[in-house]
């Protein structure tokens, strides 16, 4: 409206400037309609939603709304803040204060009714007076996805994920009954689990020729571009989606990392980027994971979505949301792809490395949006949310904290899904110790609940799943794995104990009693155990980079299989479930339920290409599932 750098008067500028301000904003305060939608009515009660529309140019930011009702009254509302009594008053959360032009945000809520469910006027400063509001109750033309058009009054749009055409609902609602059974609807449901892994994020290596150093999200298919000169193999994820329904896994753990959600990230699309063949390349990875879970959906797949780290940048190693280098994996043999260049926080970083700001309060936003999911792709399958993966670096009273604010943010956007949470580990980044019951018995990231008992996490048992991870010598040998009767491998692990030439000689009796102190113990408490993570590479040390066969070239092949089959037999006795890392076969040190044509040293170019399934493997998981009996 005028120069910037004019001369003129400071004081009338200003003034012209507020008079425009208010004019501004008194132009634009009519600029959403407005909307009452009764999704579902049984007579006694209600399901209704609140769907504000900016009709406006420009973005409305924070809302508060108005309403009140002759005889109904609410007994629950969810994606608003709620004050009043009626009349009620719903004003923004921090995630969804903001509506861009023509965008819509909606809340929802339960109401008590007798008889009639009503549709009453909504007010605020940012509703247009002319807004109708509609009744889309599900009894008129609904289809069967509960998006049903009412035949009440104004537009009547059910938009329901709430209801279908025969006001039954549709949304999947997930809960552990008082045996620690998971179950959908009421009807008690066998998790039976695999980890189908890709969107977090891989790690490229430095020297590759597109996208050097890249951590690019994408869901790993078993169908590369380079395979087969170009023509690709084929394999789509129906196929896969097929397969392993065939085999019996009725639920896929979906890990992503922040990133993964905003479709403009740049290692989220993109020649030289994504490696999968053109056939089956999705345009982002937030479209490839909604995508996902609407076809998993469709096949009766449920999902579990994890936050498997800070950034896509960090991967597994991230231990808290602010994580900072050093890593752990800086004296792992034959790894090639240390992030010290990356971090999560700023605490002691130096200049030149890359900080992608992580903290709770986006952890928080995040997981709303994650639950948002449910409701916005009309899906029925999110059986639960596992809200971070294996945090380590964390005491337990920091991790029970941070997990009940975690199941609060959750629940205030949906009350259907279930809370997945992982435990702790042994040791901090500064060294210090975490209990973990006998030292003996070291605990894998993730593994630690034996703080739970003394002080257990507070929220309902009927949306809690206890996630514990535990792995064997293929991911990390352990101690307690070694052969007592080598002396001088007493305290040592990992590479120092394949360097001093130590045995792995597993005994179930040692392995057990870990397992009880870490977890075990709260099997026939009531509590969901499902472990998250585990798996392994079932010829170890062979098929690994060679500096690990180097490391434990005098340690016969099969000792992970042994380690299986041993969490397997006590998982059956336990009646514990599980889900597998992992169905796809990229993993460097676990492998996958698919064999992979890739082969370290010999045949690279098989990277990325599947083949049927490691049938060892297969038939652990059908002893897991009570069908080897």
């Amino acid at each position: 409206m005028f120069d910037k750098k004019s001369k003129a008067n400071p004081f009338a500028l200003s003034l012209l400037a507020a008079g425009i301000a208010l004019a501004s904003h008194s132009a634009s305060a009519q600029t959403a309609s407005c909307e009452y939608i009764v999704n579902d009515d049984w007579g006694s009660g209600a399901v209704a939603t609140i769907r504000l529309t900016n009709t406006g140019s420009s973005t409305i930011n924070g809302w508060d709304v108005s309403w009140g009702y002759d005889n109904n009254t609410i007994s629950n509302l969810w994606n608003a803040n709620l004050s009043g009594n009626n009349p009620y008053s719903a004003s923004n959360l921090t995630w969804n204060s903001a509506i861009a032009p023509g965008q819509s945000v909606e809340f929802g809520m339960q109401v008590n009714s007798s008889g009639t469910a009503e549709v009453p006027d909504i007010s605020g400063d940012i509703c247009d007076d002319s807004a109708d509001n509609g009744n889309g109750n599900g009894n008129g033309n609904g289809n069967g996805n509960g998006n049903g058009n009412g035949n009440g009054n104004g537009n009547g749009n059910g938009n329901g994920d709430n209801g279908n055409g025969n006001g039954e609902p549709t949304a999947g609602v997930f809960r552990v009954d008082e045996s620690g059974n998971v179950t959908k609807n009421g009807d008690v449901m066998p998790v039976q689990c695999g980890s189908w892994f890709g969107l977090e994020g891989r790690h490229e290596p430095e020297n590759d020729p597109d996208n050097p150093g890249g951590a690019p999200m994408e869901l790993f298919v078993g169908n590369m571009w380079w395979a087969n000169d170009g023509q690709g193999t084929g394999r789509t994820i129906q196929q896969t989606m097929d397969e392993i329904k065939d085999l019996g896994i009725n639920v896929v753990r979906l890990p992503i990392s922040p990133q993964t959600l905003d479709p403009n990230d740049p290692q989220s699309s993109g020649d030289g980027i994504l490696k999968n063949h053109e056939s089956v390349r999705q345009d982002n990875a937030r479209q490839a994971m909604e995508d996902f879970i609407v076809q998993a959906a469709e096949n009766d797949i449920q999902v579990i979505i994890g936050i498997h780290s800070c950034s896509n940048y960090l991967g597994w190693r991230a231990g808290r949301l602010d994580a900072t280098p050093p890593y752990a994996d800086t004296e792992r043999v034959g790894y090639e792809f240390f992030r010290d260049g990356y971090a999560c926080g700023y605490d002691g970083v130096g200049p030149d490395v890359v900080v992608h700001e992580y903290n709770e309060e986006l952890w928080l936003n995040d997981l709303r949006e994650i639950a948002q999911l449910q409701h916005d792709l009309d899906v029925d399958n999110i059986l639960g949310i596992d809200i971070f993966n294996e945090p380590w670096d964390y005491t337990w009273d920091q991790w029970k904290g941070m997990v009940e604010r975690a199941y609060e943010a959750i629940n205030e956007v949906n009350q259907d899904t279930l809370i997945v949470v992982q435990g702790i580990g042994s040791t901090l980044s500064d060294d210090t110790h975490v209990p973990h019951g006998d030292t003996a018995y070291n605990p894998n990231w993730g593994e630690n609940f034996y703080s739970f008992g003394e002080n257990p996490i507070d929220i309902p048992r009927d949306r809690l799943v206890i996630s514990p991870h535990t792995y064997g010598p293929s991911v990390f040998v352990q101690n307690h794995f070694l052969d007592p009767s080598q002396s001088e491998c007493e305290g040592l692990e990992g590479n120092a104990a394949g360097e001093a030439g130590c045995n792995v000689v597993l005994n179930t009796a040692t392995l057990r009693a870990g397992w009880d102190q870490h977890f075990g113990y709260l099997a026939g408490q009531g509590y969901a155990i499902l472990i998250g993570e585990f798996g392994g590479n079932a010829d170890w040390p062979l098929e690994t980079p060679q500096a690990q066969q180097d490391l434990w070239s005098h340690q016969a092949p099969g000792t992970d299989l042994q380690w299986q089959e041993m969490l397997v037999d006590y998982m059956v006795e336990n009646d514990m479930q599980g889900c597998y890392w992992s169905i796809n076969p990229e993993s460097t040190d676990t492998w996958g339920l698919y064999n992979h044509a890739y082969e370290p040293e010999t045949n690279e170019g098989g990277w990325g290409t599947w083949l049927d399934f490691d049938e060892r493997k297969a038939d652990l998981l059908r002893t897991l599932w009570g069908e080897n009996q």
